[in-house]
């Protein structure tokens, strides 16, 4: 049994509240989990102390029995110092301006200023 630290959507329409929870990986994102290790409100505004709430004990319990965090936790687990940062993918080549657009770019970029 593959375990995930992942997000459980609650709240209402329009009005986020995420659950951090411990769940087998194959069931459904709102349905059955294991056990809740803390809360995530993102309705608040990113310096409130309230805006993520962490087990972190428990978390690191799950962790040493083979839980694997989404990217998201991850990045709270990092932000509240209980593991390393993760480190980001690079940005997709496709969303990059195409090779025109790059050419006017550095050009536009070495044309002196009038």
């Amino acid at each position: 049994m593959s375990l995930k630290i992942r997000l459980a959507r609650a709240g209402a329409k329009k009005r986020p509240y995420y659950h951090i929870v411990v769940a087998d990986s194959r069931s459904p994102r709102d349905g059955r989990f294991i056990e809740r290790v803390g809360s995530y409100n993102p309705m608040l505004p990113s310096e409130h102390d309230d805006r993520v709430h962490l087990s972190g004990e428990r978390i690191l319990h799950w962790m040493s029995q083979g839980a694997l965090p989404t990217d998201r936790v991850a990045r709270f687990l990092g932000q509240a110092g209980l593991t390393a940062m993760p480190t980001y993918r690079e940005q997709p080549k496709q969303s990059l301006p195409k090779k025109k657009a790059q050419e006017r770019a550095a050009a536009a970029a070495t044309a002196p200023a009038v």
